[in-house]
């Protein structure tokens, strides 16, 4: 599998706005489309028959993961669908009708509960589940709503629900996504989660990756999705949605199995001198395109950060980060403009390009 999609610093800059701004001011209410949520879920089905899944940020009044699973839990054999939101929301009720066609008649309080489902019935006798089948095991079966404290993920009453769970599916707060992650890994949950592509940087996040203990999975075309969100929207107008709020630089995360972690990168350059230059700083060459990384190399090469959607552990090594703190652990101090950017030198002037990550590629090819 090949997939690139770089961008110029200042497209970068601008494109990461809205995220950046939300989580300066702790700005966290991003929800996902349905459609954004089965076009990944496809490639995992295989993982949740017999489980118990939490979505630990997922009120089912706004959270079409709730829908996914609810509307899919017999057919993906479920034992158990347990959701819940945080207290104060802003936007509780404000996706209820959107998403649910008019379930229930009063907007739902601002409070934090939780919803456990263990069983989805055909209420209605029509052959189908559906969401009036949905609607109607929220509004009539009083096991399974109940109040919550907080609803916080890092409360005790949440950590027990993770404690049961098998497999954590949801969007999480962007703003707290260290912590997110250090408590899913703390507690050896399988998960698959939204979060921002930069976190691939995190000191938190990336010796994870290096360690073959989380992925990413397939991501969002173009690297950006648009979410419902009751924040201002500064797309441009091709790409603007009411309602709606366009994000770019996020992508999922997993260390659930998939397919595509798998595949061999097809590799047709072969290397030169000319066409990798290399670092003065690491004895690295820099490759600034998935598709250019040569066939036949066998030290180490600088890619960026996208070459993790081609990633394959049999095919490839991680052996590390070419920025901040990180870079210093495989030997990286000299610095350029006040960074510890991996630098090349050409034409006799310092170039820093992107951050990259080092990889070695396992089996190169010989003549």
């Amino acid at each position: 599998m090949q997939m690139s999609c770089l961008i110029t610093i200042n497209q970068k800059y601008m494109a990461n706005k809205n995220l950046n701004a939300a989580k300066v001011a702790k700005k966290d209410e991003f929800y996902t489309q349905l459609s954004d949520i089965e076009r990944e879920l496809q490639h995992y089905w295989q993982h949740f028959r017999g489980k118990v899944v939490l979505c630990n940020c997922d009120d089912p009044y706004e959270s079409n993961f709730f829908k996914y699973f609810a509307l899919r839990f017999n057919q993906l054999g479920l034992k158990k669908l347990i959701c819940t939101c945080y207290n104060g929301s802003p936007v509780t009720g404000n996706e209820l009708l959107l998403h649910f066609e008019g379930f229930g008649d009063e907007e739902p309080k601002k409070i934090a509960y939780k919803v456990e489902i263990t069983e989805v019935k055909d209420e209605n006798g029509d052959g189908a589940v559906d969401l009036s089948d949905v609607r109607y095991l929220l509004e009539n079966d009083k096991n399974v709503m109940s109040i919550l404290q907080t609803g916080d993920f890092r409360s005790n009453e949440c950590i027990e629900l993770l404690k049961e769970a098998d497999i954590v599916v949801t969007n999480p707060p962007f703003s707290l996504f260290r912590e997110y992650i250090g408590q899913l890994m703390e507690y050896d949950k399988k998960f698959l989660i939204i979060g921002p592509q930069n976190a691939i940087h995190y000191k938190e996040v990336f010796p994870l990756i290096k360690n073959n203990q989380l992925w990413l999975g397939y991501g969002f075309k173009g690297c950006a999705a648009h979410f419902y969100s009751p924040y201002e929207d500064i797309a441009t107008a091709a790409n603007h949605r009411e309602n709606m709020i366009r994000v770019s630089g996020v992508t999922w995360f997993t260390n659930l199995e998939i397919s595509k972690r798998h595949e061999m990168l097809v590799m047709v350059c072969r290397y030169s001198k000319d066409d990798y230059p290399k670092y003065d700083n690491f004895d690295a060459i820099d490759v600034s395109k998935t598709i250019d990384i040569p066939c036949d190399y066998d030290g180490i090469m600088g890619v960026p950060d996208t070459m993790l959607y081609a990633f394959n552990p049999e095919q490839f090594e991680i052996i590390g980060l070419g920025n901040g703190d990180l870079a210093k652990e495989i030997g990286i101090t000299k610095n350029y403009r006040g960074r510890t950017d991996l630098a090349y030198t050409k034409e006799g002037k310092h170039k820093c390009p992107y951050s990259r990550i080092l990889i070695r590629n396992k089996h190169p090819q010989t003549l």
